[in-house]
């Protein structure tokens, strides 16, 4: 059974291509231990898709949070790059394609998307997000 306390949780990463298995690990334990286990799987996709877009487009380190509230999973991720992202796609788009695929998938897996710029003690980036419901 979810709880139905509020919860969040932040994982700071290094740019390293190993930060999405720890990112999608994570997540997983997380929901597990929340009793969020249903969600894990497109969870486990979005995080990957989010954290593969702030290693391999950034030199800095990033941020994966989740956080659960009222029924809704946010899951985001924080980069050094304000740069914002590239308008996703259609999937069907973008079939033969071999990259770009990424925010297509967040757009079709979750049930809203967005991002926006963030600035904090003179630090400069963006937070890109998603939400699933449980319901």
């Amino acid at each position: 059974m979810p709880e139905t306390e509020p919860w969040e949780y932040s994982l700071h990463i290094p740019n390293d291509p190993r930060a999405v298995t720890v990112s999608r690990r994570t997540l997983r334990l997380i929901l597990t231990m929340h009793g969020l286990i249903r969600l894990a799987d497109v969870a486990e996709l979005l995080a990957s898709e989010l954290i593969s877009n702030a290693v391999l487009h950034t030199k800095g380190p990033a941020a994966l949070r989740v956080r659960w509230s009222a029924g809704v999973l946010r899951i985001g991720a924080w980069d050094a790059n304000p740069e914002p992202p590239d308008p996703p796609a259609r999937l069907t788009d973008l079939m033969s394609d071999e990259s770009g695929r990424g925010l297509a998938l967040v757009r079709s897996c979750s049930d809203v998307w967005g991002w926006h710029p963030l600035s904090r003690f003179g630090n400069r980036g963006k937070y890109v997000w998603c939400e699933l419901a449980a319901a």
